[in-house]
């Protein structure tokens, strides 16, 4: 008697490629299947009995860069296999979630001499979205935006688009030209590809921000080519840079941005309800950008070496402002963070020192809280 064929792969619906994983494996397997088998970068992560064709596995993926393989098995145990590349493990304890926030007082204090100490003007946003315990300083004065409002212009490119778009793509490769290594070209084109003109596009990046409550935020045109945070934690404008007529944004509206992308991601929030085609997949599709962003070390300044902790951020930078803001996910869950800086002198590599300080004295507290 001839041996029976061997099982066709798995059709995996998550992770996916060129997206973050909080560890959630979905799909459907082959006719036949008696179980699923989960690995990563060859470690087996599961070995789950399957009833029926559809599985859905929770596993501890390792954090960082992976490869997946999901495995079908028939009942002698032999199995075909699908693999999913370029995957960004985060952990688990990161899954978006909506926690009530209340002001860390001895964080607030610590951070807000530190900031006052900067040689210009400061401002920070920073709270555990684990636990909803955060602290802010000068976090609604109104800064030059800079490069950090690119990552508004990504969120309603992929908003506008139809599904995720492919790296190969005109509009994918503008995504990660913009976000990875911030180029201001890529923004301008993808504007265009929004409305027609940047000013036009810039009308489409305003009404998202506005949507989610960046009430203090504007994207005013292109970029020049040389070549539901609340408020219970307290937010005010303690010093206003003067610095005329251009894109502005706060600490607190680019902490509200990343809560809201990451939430997505986990198909809840602000950007889910009021922009219903930012969908998850484009919510951990822009997260995985965020994670392979070139940049001066800022936010990450004091955590490159701190094994298990991941940050996905944005930088921004002129000559007399100089900002980082994104999350930080370590192995006991993820906290946003905003440091804005403006000196009329010059922002320099001060700026930088400050937002790495503030990341690492934020995540040395939550850490502290989690015992």
């Amino acid at each position: 008697m001839d041996a029976a064929p061997p099982l066709p792969p798995p059709a995996i619906e998550q992770p996916a490629p060129y997206q973050v994983s909080y560890g959630l494996v979905t799909g459907r397997a082959a006719a036949g299947t008696r179980r699923v088998v989960v690995s990563a970068n060859g470690r087996v992560l599961a070995s789950k009995p399957l009833r029926g064709r559809r599985f859905t596995l929770r596993v501890d993926l390792p954090t960082g860069e992976l490869t997946v393989r999901v495995t079908n098995q028939d009942s002698s145990g032999r199995g075909s296999a699908r693999v999913v590349r370029n995957v960004y493990g985060l952990p688990a304890a990161g899954r978006p979630r909506v926690v009530r926030d209340r002001e860390d007082r001895r964080l607030a204090q610590r951070l807000r001499r530190l900031t006052r100490a900067y040689g210009g003007t400061g401002a920070f946003y920073v709270q555990s979205l684990t636990t909803g315990q955060g602290a802010a300083w000068n976090a609604r004065a109104r800064f030059p935006a800079a490069s950090t409002l690119k990552l508004a212009i990504a969120a309603a490119v992929l908003e506008e688009h139809d599904g995720v778009p492919s790296p190969g793509s005109y509009v994918g490769g503008l995504l990660r030209e913009m976000i990875i290594p911030s180029g201001d070209a890529a923004a301008n084109e993808l504007e265009v590809w929004l409305a027609g003109s940047t000013s036009a596009g810039s009308h489409v990046v305003n009404g998202l921000m506005q949507s989610i409550g960046m009430t203090d935020s504007i994207m005013y045109g292109g970029y020049e080519v040389p070549r539901s945070v609340s408020s219970r934690i307290p937010v005010r404008v303690e010093e206003q840079p003067a610095f005329g007529v251009g894109k502005y944004t706060t600490a607190v509206d680019m902490a509200r941005l990343h809560r809201a992308i990451w939430l997505a991601s986990g198909n809840r929030g602000p950007l889910r309800e009021q922009q219903p085609g930012f969908t998850a997949s484009d919510a951990r599709h822009l997260l995985w950008l965020l994670a392979h962003v070139r940049d001066t070390p800022k936010l990450d300044r004091s955590l490159r070496d701190d094994r298990g902790v991941h940050v996905l951020h944005k930088a921004g930078w002129i000559n007399a402002a100089r900002h980082d803001t994104g999350l930080v996910f370590w192995r006991g869950g993820v906290f946003v963070t905003s440091v804005m800086t403006w000196s009329p002198s010059g922002a320099g590599p001060g700026s930088d020192i400050l937002a790495g300080r503030v990341a690492a004295i934020s995540l040395q507290r939550f850490r502290r809280l989690a015992r």
